[in-house]
């Protein structure tokens, strides 16, 4: 099981790779949205287990997913699907993996008093139970 913590992982995406723009002459930034993609997967609990080879991998993902957002060649999506995959990208894809990510800090419910006004709040009747 692993538990998210936020931390950045792995590398940033490499500069110069993806050549030089004919129009400006300077070097190709990466699009903003595969830039997003990348951060997610380096802030994702999956991130705790990459080795090198695996970010290796996704550098190349990233390579196709700039090409699909940039160039828009969306043929390339189902390839960057079945790679994220790899590393548990969905639910589905976790679960496939047994891999477990579990929530950092249980979500406490707050009852809704309007809705059941006949529920007290636990601390109120621990107060009076307690004195």
């Amino acid at each position: 099981m692993i538990v998210p913590d936020d931390e950045l992982r792995g590398p940033e995406l490499p500069e110069g790779v993806l050549g030089v723009n004919t129009k400006t002459g300077e070097l190709t930034e990466w699009h903003p949205m595969t830039l997003l993609w990348w951060d997610t997967w380096r802030k994702s609990a999956q991130a705790q287990t990459f080795t090198d080879t695996d970010w290796a991998f996704l550098i190349d993902t990233a390579l196709m997913h700039h090409s699909m957002w940039d160039k828009g060649q969306w043929t390339l999506a189902a390839e960057v699907r079945l790679r994220a995959a790899k590393f548990g990208a969905t639910p589905e894809d976790r679960a496939r993996l047994k891999l477990k990510v579990d929530d950092p800090a249980p979500r406490q419910t707050v009852p809704n008093n309007s809705a059941a006004p006949n529920v007290s709040d636990i601390n109120s009747r621990r107060a009076r139970l307690t004195g």
